[in-house]
Formats: structure tokens, C-alpha cells, sequence
């Protein structure tokens, strides 16, 4: 076997270890949902050494999809930390052998203080098993390291046992993208949900003009612009129109030389698309999108143009 053969193989035994992990979601895997679901405090995970690191990740994954949550390391409990939990506290703890030394030492202070224990554990004869309130059995036949030693599979069903969690929460939850967002307000998704309309809008040197302006002057309006489009105002400054680049396209190969004859309100759409300062991006997409647009208006309560949002804009 060549070193790509071992990649593919060691994918292969993590691959069937997590399609082992099926059959050993019982009512127990419930009975954890249910009760990380209503507790009134906080997830407290913990774990040692590469269990360790997958509890800080289990921990990050649920606090960032609605389930308040952290990591702590059973080691800096002995040393004062054990003042941040309280009985309203649900704890995660994670040893693929379920006898971490560190871990057990934890364990009677979390009982004392009768917080409930949720323990991942391979090993559902152990201590840690003994002692929780609730057990989830992530063992695995053997790891994909080929001395079976290294945890590989072990380490692959506890983090795939804590997405199942915190899915399974944010169903619960009905955790929706805008929640999502407001705890990733730095990705890509949060910045479409959070930005609003003035936030990105252009509200200066905007091609503006009356419906009665002459298609020609028009033109040279829409250009300076630079936003493919115009808007028409009434004498009290109201909105009373759009003309983009289209409509004096078509406009031209229908009059031809009579163009220049015509004014903007012979072309104009007389109810353009608009929407409020505090419209979401992700909003505003949607609606170019329903209606094959390419820009908005954005107005005030009485119908006054404070800005334009067009696609590039939307590009946050």
C-alpha cells in the first residue's frame, strides 16, 4: 500500500465507526437532548487530551448555535474554577475509556454540587458511566490508526456524537439562520442577516430628475450616475418613478429619432421596487431576485428617496 491507500483506509474505519455510532443512539441520546434543552444554566464540557480538544469544539459548536456553553479542562478545577458552575448546570464530560484519572477526580465535586453529568464515554462499564446521569455510548471497534492506539475513530464519534447534540438542540430550538447570525456576526451569512438597507446604501449625487425631463437629458443624468438607472420626484420631492438603462434601451429602438420627443414619464416605472433604511440585505436580495431587479429604492415613511441598494451593494 502506497501512502494515499493508508489515507483512503484510515477514512474508511472512521467512516464505518460513524455508521457503528447508529445503533447506540437510544432513549439515552434523548434523554441528553432533553436535558441539555431545559437546563437554565449552562453547558460545562470537559475532557483530557484529545478528548479535551473535542470538548472545547462541542462546547464552541453548541454555544454558537443557541446552547450556552464552554470548555473546561478538570485539571484547572482543582485551582479555582470549580466557582464558575451551579446546580442549574448541566456537565458534558468526554473520556473515550471513561477512567481519565483527571476526569474521576472531577466528577465527586460535580456530584456534591448536584449538577446532573452527561458522560460520552467507549467504555459504558466505567467509572464515568457508573456516575453519570445520563451515559452516550461512542465506543468504537478499533481506531483507524493501525497500531490502534492513536485516538483516530474515538475522537471521530465524539465530535460527530456532539454535532448530533447540538442539531438535535437547534431543532428544539427552532434555531433559525437570523439566530445564526447573531452569533456569527463576522461570517458571511451574519453580515446578509444583520446589515440593513443604510448601512450600504449610496445616497449621494444621485441621478434625480422630474418626469417631465426629456429622454436626452435623461440620459446624460442615468450615465453620470453610474447606477444604471434614474429616479423621477414629484415637486414635493416624492418619488414618482424609475428609469434604468433598460427602459432606455427599448425606448429607443421603439421611437428611434422621436426618442429625443419624449420625457421620462412616457417610460418610467411609475411604482419602483423600494424598501425602509432598516431593511435586511438578506431581504433585499430576495425581493431582486423575485423580480428579476437589479436595484431597489430606499425611502422614508413618505415615500422621499434617501438612498439606492443595488446588487453590487448586497456583495457585504
Amino acid at each position: 500500500m502506497n501512502s494515499r491507500d493508508y489515507g483512503i483506509q484510515a477514512i474508511k474505519d472512521e467512516a464505518q465507526a460513524l455508521l457503528d455510532l447508529i445503533p447506540k443512539m437510544d432513549e439515552a441520546f434523548d434523554r441528553a437532548v432533553e436535558l441539555m434543552y431545559r437546563c437554565h444554566g449552562k453547558v460545562i464540557v470537559t475532557g483530557v487530551g484529545k478528548s479535551g480538544h473535542v470538548g472545547a469544539k462541542i462546547a464552541a459548536t453548541l454555544a454558537s448555535t443557541g446552547t450556552p456553553s464552554f470548555f473546561i479542562n478538570p485539571l484547572d478545577v482543582f485551582h479555582g474554577d470549580l466557582g464558575v458552575m451551579t446546580r442549574d448546570d448541566v456537565v458534558l464530560a468526554i473520556s473515550n475509556s471513561g477512567s481519565t484519572d483527571e476526569l474521576l477526580r472531577f466528577i465527586p465535586m460535580v456530584l456534591h454540587q448536584q449538577i446532573p453529568i452527561i458522560g460520552m464515554t467507549g467504555n459504558t462499564a466505567s467509572l464515568l458511566a457508573k456516575y453519570s446521569t445520563i451515559c452516550l455510548n461512542v465506543g468504537v471497534a478499533k481506531e483507524a490508526c493501525p497500531l490502534n492506539l492513536a485516538p483516530t475513530s474515538s475522537t471521530t464519534a465524539q465530535i460527530a456524537m456532539g454535532d448530533a447534540l447540538a442539531i438535535a438542540l437547534m431543532q428544539k430550538r427552532h434555531f433559525q439562520p437570523q439566530d445564526f447570525a447573531h452569533f456569527h456576526p463576522g461570517g458571511e451569512l451574519g453580515k446578509r442577516l444583520l446589515t440593513t438597507a443604510q448601512d450600504v446604501m449610496r445616497s449621494t449625487d444621485l441621478p434625480v430628475f422630474s418626469p417631465d425631463t426629456r429622454l436626452g437629458d435623461a440620459i446624460i443624468l442615468v450615465s453620470e450616475g453610474k447606477l444604471g438607472l434614474g429616479v423621477a420626484t414629484d415637486d414635493d420631492e416624492t418619488i414618482a418613478g424609475l428609469i434604468t438603462d433598460g427602459d432606455i434601451r427599448r425606448a429607443i429602438e421603439r421611437w428611434h429619432a422621436d426618442f429625443f420627443s419624449h420625457t421620462v414619464a412616457d417610460i418610467m416605472t411609475r411604482r419602483p421596487k423600494t424598501v425602509s433604511l432598516d431593511t435586511k440585505i438578506s431581504d433585499i436580495q430576495r425581493t431582486m431576485q423575485q423580480y428579476k431587479i437589479h436595484s431597489v429604492l430606499v425611502v422614508s415613511p413618505d415615500n422621499h428617496l434617501l438612498g439606492v441598494v443595488d446588487h453590487y451593494s448586497c456583495m457585504v
